[in-house]
């Protein structure tokens, strides 16, 4: 075994192990028999479809708006970087846009959550475990799995996985639903390619692997929950939509939030139309 494998495994079971901790003690034993109020938060996670926003007819900017005025949370735990977040807050103060080059990839932030806080009072957290040299390391890794004859095998079960899971979704005649995207239903069509993503290369990725990042993500996302635990706040968790079931699942093993489902606010945004 390589030292870079080696690296990797270290890197991956430390993540698992912190992830694992986190979730069987969530609050230090000095505190868990404190008389205090348990007002839990409540939690919603928005599955985002990034530039689907600026062209679909129905989960557009406007659609998005409409929902999150709707939610009205009192944070918005964001898929931005920490260390991008003071960057976009500080160009849109000064002209009304983005300009950091993480953040204006995605309309939500851009076109929609940045303009709401001019008439709304929330928080933006910045929750992103991404970093640049994490992602143009797994673009260039998987560039070269696939044109490595070795990999041939590797490279033709996952575009073969991306083909049953984009056909999948294709069948269902609810692409870029917004009630279909807050399923289960759809969760599983996107773990037909994830998992074996995720089997294939996750490992040799190192943290950008889909199982490393999604931990790297949550550990910010619970960090969160955790600094502001008990407050009786609501809190809206906004990443594209491939990662809701992966957290839904993290989520799910907590007794401290109180996690809400997206379909009735998505009644109340059609009501309206």
């Amino acid at each position: 075994m390589t030292y870079s494998k080696l690296i990797n495994i270290f890197k991956y079971s430390f993540f698992s192990l912190y992830l694992c901790c986190l979730s069987c003690d969530q609050v230090p034993s000095n505190q868990k028999n404190d008389a205090v109020p348990k007002n839990k938060n409540e939690v919603l996670v928005l599955g985002a479809i990034h530039s689907g926003h600026k062209t679909d007819t129905l989960y557009n900017v406007e659609f998005l708006e409409k929902l999150i005025l709707e939610i009205n949370p009192d944070y918005i735990l964001a898929e931005i970087p920490p260390d991008r977040m003071a960057a976009a807050m500080e160009g849109f103060l000064r002209d009304d846009t983005i300009s950091e080059p993480r953040v204006m990839r995605f309309p939500e932030y851009v076109d929609v959550v940045f303009p709401l806080t001019k008439r709304m009072d929330f928080e933006i957290i910045p929750t992103a475990g991404w970093t640049r040299p994490m992602a143009l390391a797994r673009r260039d890794h998987l560039n070269a799995v696939s044109k490595d004859p070795e990999r041939a095998d590797d490279w033709a079960a996952y575009t073969k996985a991306n083909e049953l899971s984009d056909a999948a979704y294709e069948a269902t005649g609810k692409v870029n639903d917004p009630y279909f995207i807050h399923t289960h239903a759809y969760d599983s069509i996107q773990d037909i390619s994830l998992q074996v993503y995720n089997r294939l290369f996750n490992l040799e990725l190192g943290l950008g692997g889909w199982e490393n990042i999604n931990i790297a993500h949550y550990w910010n996302i619970q960090s969160a929950l955790i600094d502001h635990r008990y407050e009786g706040k609501r809190f809206l968790i906004i990443y594209g939509a491939g990662h809701k079931g992966w957290f839904l699942r993290q989520l799910r093993k907590r007794d401290d939030i109180t996690l809400l489902e997206m379909k009735p606010f998505l009644d109340k945004v059609m009501a309206s139309r």
